[in-house]
């Protein structure tokens, strides 16, 4: 099957679009064992993996684990494969270090297979509502083909996951949530839809698609623009102009395969967004089935890489250095469902319009403790900062923070390792007591049996490098 015929399936999605809930409303079918699933957190592995591997070791044996449609590319280019998020994903590849793989991202342009991260539609008169009630963002105020990172909120302001949202039309919207939280926020949007559909007639009002074999590639670095745009096919009204795609935004732009005139992909939500602080672009890739999954998604792939002078593949390694250097979360390690926006760092995501208690709209999930938050900062009990650790060994997730002076543990290291981008120098991200978070503090992180000096640092600890209006 040609990538041509793969693309068809923008119009036919493919996926769990099989249950109906009440008249015409469509959601995806949710297995039963999954619906009070909570988005796990994802615990290092203990004994058998080295330090710079444990973030992605499990128990999983490998004939369990679920295959991206990249799979086989990932074999053939030699990749380490280790379990995340329920899947075989790449964590390194051949003659390239982790360290190395980081720096080729911050200098040029690398290719991630993200295809593991769950892709939605939803659509309908009542979508922008659903949205608008399981988030605390402004929704209602997303302009077409643009995004926004926001977080998936349960009653008590708690975050279930975060995601970006892009409005594809005036009732339509894409989003992405995270692999190792699927079964938890299916439940999670399917309870959230039950709810808003109590008493009101059904028919029509919402269509949920979960784009289960479509492909996301991640295209991440300073040169990233520069091997794109050539690729792009004309559109005959300037959208192919990358310089005019700004971080996030998003446009259906199609690739030339080939010289010949209708050597083209079908059209690829191309949006202008990552999770490296580098500029870059997520491209999901339609199709309706595994096998022509596949084929599209190699083929975006294969054209991407090209000689591999500019464009090489990196791992899971580098991508949770870079985006940690760019101070972004990772879900079940940084943030939870006990984190609110404002615990999080993430109170930015709170829409301006959405601030005061009689804002005008939906009220959304947690309203008053994420509120209570943000104008009170003092009544959170903890926060996530930064830290600058000293030298020694690496701060990692479950490290205890201590007071300096009097010993007492205050809070707790969620993500560490040495920058790469930064000479080595040992970074991490926490959760630490209202009161010791400001910049500058002097704390002490107990590493095993050695004890080490931190100072609450700056979030990102690298400045990003978006590509914005001038």
């Amino acid at each position: 099957m040609s990538l041509q015929s793969a693309g068809r399936a923008l119009a036919r999605p493919s996926s769990l679009r099989i249950a109906r809930l009440a008249s015409q409303c469509l959601i995806p079918s949710i297995p039963a064992q999954a619906r009070a699933t909570p988005c796990p957190r994802l615990v290092p592995a203990s004994t058998t993996v080295s330090p710079s591997q444990r973030r992605w070791a499990s128990s999983s044996k490998a004939e369990t684990l679920s295959r991206t449609p990249l799979y086989e590319i990932h074999q053939a280019a030699g990749a380490k494969l280790v379990p995340f998020a329920g899947f075989a994903m790449p964590l390194e590849y051949p003659g390239q270090s982790h360290q190395e793989s980081h720096h080729w991202t911050r200098n040029s342009a690398s290719l991630f297979d993200v295809s593991h991260m769950v892709q939605h539609r939803l659509s309908g008169p009542l979508a922008e509502t659903l949205l608008m009630t399981v988030t605390p963002s402004s929704i209602d105020a997303l302009a077409p083909q643009t995004s926004s990172l926001s977080t998936l909120l349960n009653e008590n302001g708690g975050i279930v996951d975060d995601t970006v949202i892009t409005r594809t039309g005036p009732d339509s919207f894409y989003f992405v949530t995270n692999a190792a939280c699927r079964d938890g926020d299916l439940a999670f949007l399917r309870a959230a839809i039950d709810k808003l559909l109590d008493g009101r007639p059904a028919e029509g009002q919402i269509q949920w698609d979960i784009l289960e074999h479509h492909g996301l590639l991640a295209l991440q670095g300073p040169k990233a623009a520069e091997v794109l745009q050539p690729l792009v096919a004309a559109t005959g009204n300037g959208d192919e102009d990358l310089s005019t795609l700004y971080f996030g935004q998003s446009r259906q732009l199609s690739l030339r395969l080939g010289s010949g005139p209708g050597e083209l992909s079908p059209p690829l939500l191309i949006s202008r967004t990552g999770y490296t602080g580098e500029d870059g672009f997520e491209i999901s890739i339609p199709a309706t089935d595994a096998e022509s999954s596949r084929e599209a998604s190699s083929a975006v792939a294969r054209l991407l890489l090209g000689d591999g002078s500019v464009v090489r593949w990196a791992g899971l390694a580098a991508r949770d250095s870079l985006r940690l250097e760019a101070g972004m979360c990772l879900y079940g390690h940084d943030i939870n469902e006990t984190t609110t926006p404002g615990m999080g760092g993430l109170g930015w995501v709170v829409g301006k319009a959405r601030r005061a208690a009689d804002a005008p709209g939906p009220q959304f999930n947690g309203q008053s403790a994420v509120l209570a938050h943000l104008e009170k900062p003092g009544s959170m009990p903890e926060r996530r900062v930064g830290f600058l650790v000293d030298k020694g060994p690496v701060a990692r997730e479950g490290a205890p923070i201590l007071d300096i002076e009097s010993g007492e543990t205050i809070g707790r290291i969620t993500s560490g390792c040495p920058s790469p981008s930064l000479a080595g120098q040992n970074i991490a991200m926490g959760m630490i007591k209202t009161g010791s978070h400001k910049r500058g503090t002097q704390v002490a992180i107990k590493v095993r049996s050695k004890t080490v000096k931190a100072q609450v640092a700056k979030l990102p600890f690298i400045e990003s490098r978006f590509h914005r209006p001038s």
